[in-house]
């Protein structure tokens, strides 16, 4: 897949909330995931890490109110798109924010992942 394909795709997943098959699908075994400075985990290499922050961002979830996923805008071997979300912590109550991501594709794979968003403490 090319780079607007995986974008497409990865767009169709998300807005599905089927991240497990965006995961298996379109990400290489070896991608990175990165947050900004001072986010509870700033850095996950590799699949088996990135599961992990997910489970960890799970488990701080009470309730997910709603979700959107902006479409992508492509340039050449990268992609990104406005996420947003309003969600209730187990502590800290309910919050809104939204983030720009930014995509690399190589090979047809995410190699890596990047999240730009202001770090909030999700107990307040």
């Amino acid at each position: 897949m090319n780079t607007q394909e995986v974008a497409n795709r990865w767009l169709e997943l998300c807005r599905q909330g089927d991240f497990k098959t965006c995961y298996q699908e379109l990400y290489a075994p070896d991608c990175v995931s990165i947050e900004p400075q001072g986010a509870q985990w700033e850095r996950a290499e590799g699949l088996e890490e990135m599961a992990e922050k997910g489970k960890k961002w799970n488990e701080m979830l009470e309730e997910m109110h709603s979700a959107e996923v902006g479409e992508p805008v492509v340039a050449e071997n990268f992609f990104t798109a406005r996420q947003a979300m309003d969600v209730t912590f187990k502590e800290g109550g309910r919050q809104n924010f939204e983030e720009m991501s930014l995509y690399e594709v190589r090979d047809g794979k995410i190699v890596k992942e990047q999240f730009f968003y202001t770090v909030q403490n999700p107990a307040g």
